[in-house]
């Protein structure tokens, strides 16, 4: 078993603590609509009516609330399946609609034809606030005529075993849909709208965000008159544990990382243990073709099994791999945190780690190893968070003993 006491341990789930704090969608929407409103808007009897669509959609409602307070008459809530937040249960006049994620079902068409009707229903003088974060792509949605659920299905799993990059699987989402790439943003009929981000994607895009559900309408539908705001991203997250860091040697990518998870546990294993730093922080999106019939896991837990197997033998390396939602592709678990015996435990357990890649069952040997980090829903979504430590357990129990305590902890 994992001293769950051990300080290298410790640190990098501190530092991922800090990392989500920072973008929790409650707090990040209402900072953002409390600067919005200094400026005016929705000032005095406005009434307000939101909709908020993804996987950490029940935080952002939550923050609108805080920030809104009466204004906020009636909120749409759309989420994944098991991330509605009890609290979202006393939003005003809240319908909650739990949705599939990654691969959509019948509940995301129902989601998708309960958007359009609350889009319907909205009185002439009430102001839209649209609160999206990722996982909108999947959750909702409404077909284009000819396109079918187990067409949608298809594209999906299909997209996903393949390894599709997200950008390109949002492309061919959006070919389909009478909602996505800009056509909801056109249905708003041109209503002064805001439109709020929490961003897993490269360049922090709005048309590319949830498949660009509020996105800019095209050139050939209606002019929108939508004000949209990115209030959380990866940058941030990242930014935060390079703060939270200080005394460590620390080094953060600013670049988004991308791509295959067998080269990326290469490159961050080497970087880190033939870098100088004693800490390495990156942040993207990685992809994972998957067998025809996988186990256990998703990409954060392959990448981080497959860095174990880099890293075997070596006593002061450990590496950290999460989804900042707080779920790893269709499992419940956030990632994984593994280290130089992570694959000795595992084989202890009868578990042959190279066989468990080759099937894509990367969580069952690391559920082995004691390794899984679980963390449940976050109430954000930017992306995936990979961070190695390089470090004796000695000076890591020193860095942490130099802390000041934290209230609560």
């Amino acid at each position: 078993m994992v001293a769950r006491e051990e300080p290298r341990r410790q640190i990098l789930l501190e530092l991922l603590r800090v990392a989500l704090a920072a973008v929790d969608g409650r707090l990040r929407t209402r900072q953002a609509l409390q600067e919005r409103r200094s400026s005016g808007w929705a000032a005095g009897s406005a009434r307000i009516w939101a909709v908020a669509a993804g996987k950490a959609a029940s935080r952002m409602a939550l923050g609108a609330s805080d920030a809104l307070g009466a204004a906020l008459e009636r909120v749409l809530l759309i989420t994944k399946e098991g991330h509605v937040d009890p609290e979202a249960l006393g939003l005003p006049r809240v319908q909650i609609r739990e949705s599939s994620h990654p691969v959509p079902d019948r509940r995301s068409l129902e989601a998708g034809a309960r958007l359009l009707e609350f889009v319907r229903e909205m009185p002439a003088g009430v102001r839209p606030l649209c609160l999206i974060s990722g996982g909108a792509s999947s959750l909702v949605e409404v077909l284009a005529p000819g396109a079918s659920l187990e067409d949608l299905q298809r594209l999906n799993a299909q997209g996903l075993a393949s390894g599709l990059s997200i950008e390109e699987l949002n492309a061919r989402r959006r070919q389909i849909s009478l909602i996505k790439g800009g056509r909801l943003s056109a249905l708003l009929g041109g209503r002064g709208a805001l439109a709020l981000f929490i961003s897993d994607v490269p360049g922090d895009d709005p048309a590319v965000i949830g498949s660009g559900l509020l996105g800019p309408a095209g050139r050939a539908a209606p002019a929108d008159d939508i004000e949209r705001i990115v209030v959380a991203s990866l940058a941030e997250a990242l930014s935060a544990v390079r703060a939270r860091a200080a005394g460590l040697r620390a080094q953060v990518q600013k670049e988004r990382f991308n791509g295959d998870v067998g080269p990326l546990a290469v490159r961050f294993t080497h970087e880190l243990a033939l870098g100088s730093s004693e800490l390495r922080a990156w942040g993207g999106e990685s992809v994972v073709e998957l067998p025809e019939r996988p186990g256990r896991g998703g990409r954060n837990q392959h990448l981080a099994l497959a860095a174990a197997r880099l890293i075997a033998g070596y006593e002061n390396l450990f590496l950290l791999a999460v989804g900042t939602d707080g779920t790893d592709g269709p499992t419940v678990d956030a990632g994984a945190l593994v280290d130089g015996d992570t694959c000795a435990r595992a084989a202890s357990a009868g578990l042959d780690v190279d066989d468990c890649l080759r099937r894509a069952d990367s969580g069952a040997a690391l559920a082995a190893a004691g390794d899984l980090v679980h963390t449940g829903p976050t109430g954000t979504n930017v992306g995936d968070l990979v961070m190695g430590l390089k470090l004796s357990k000695a000076a890591a129990q020193a860095w942490l003993s130099a802390q000041p305590e934290r209230p609560g902890a």
